[in-house]
């Protein structure tokens, strides 16, 4: 899985979760560790997968997160996807605090992510790799669409008021400027939310 996410302050920190993300997938069926030399079965980078007799241009192998997000659900249940991406949710804010104190945090700047996620047979995911910055290049139509949303959706959050990037300054984002964007953590509401209980 390609998940985005947004950083606009380290300290404090302060994230935001794409909704929308892709899967990769093999051109090949997973049958087991037996045929370790298979690249089209077990690695599921497109500059891989996209030399295979079986790609195909349409797709590029690739599922947006709402068809993953169904397709488990209707395996799994809605309770056992929730608690898939809330331990995603969870590897996101825990892999940002390990870096936040390493990270210059300049007010003008803000940082992208893209997060490669593994899911396992009992619904566990694993971080692969964290990619700063992630490649937004198009392989299909449904990506460069994808990803124009997600392009889009940090310049409405970064720049709201279209001016000069400010961490410090007061905004007051609406779900417009939100985008597909939600809020993953924001640590001086935290914070506060903690003082005053």
């Amino acid at each position: 899985m390609r998940i985005y996410v947004l950083v606009t302050s380290y300290r404090p920190l302060k994230a935001y979760v794409h909704r929308q993300g892709f899967c990769r997938f093999c051109t090949v069926k997973y049958t087991g560790v037996g045929d370790m030399e298979n690249v089209f079965e077990h690695l599921t980078n497109v500059s891989l997968q996209k030399r295979s007799k079986s790609y195909n241009d349409v797709h590029g192998g690739k599922w947006t997160m709402q068809n993953l997000q169904l397709y488990l659900e209707a395996q799994r249940g809605k309770a056992a996807v929730d608690q898939l991406f809330d331990r995603i949710h969870w590897i996101f804010v825990q892999s940002l605090k390990a870096v936040q104190n390493v990270i210059i945090n300049d007010r003008h700047c803000f940082e992208l992510y893209g997060y490669d996620i593994l899911i396992d047979n009992n619904l566990r995911p694993w971080l692969i790799e964290v990619n700063a910055p992630p490649s937004l290049s198009a392989t299909t139509i449904a990506d460069r669409l994808l990803k124009v949303h997600v392009i889009n959706d940090v310049y409405n959050i970064v720049v709201p008021d279209r001016g000069v990037p400010d961490i410090k300054a007061p905004k007051n984002l609406t779900p417009e400027h939100l985008g597909g964007f939600d809020l993953l953590y924001d640590e001086q509401a935290d914070d506060a939310a903690a003082a005053a209980a």
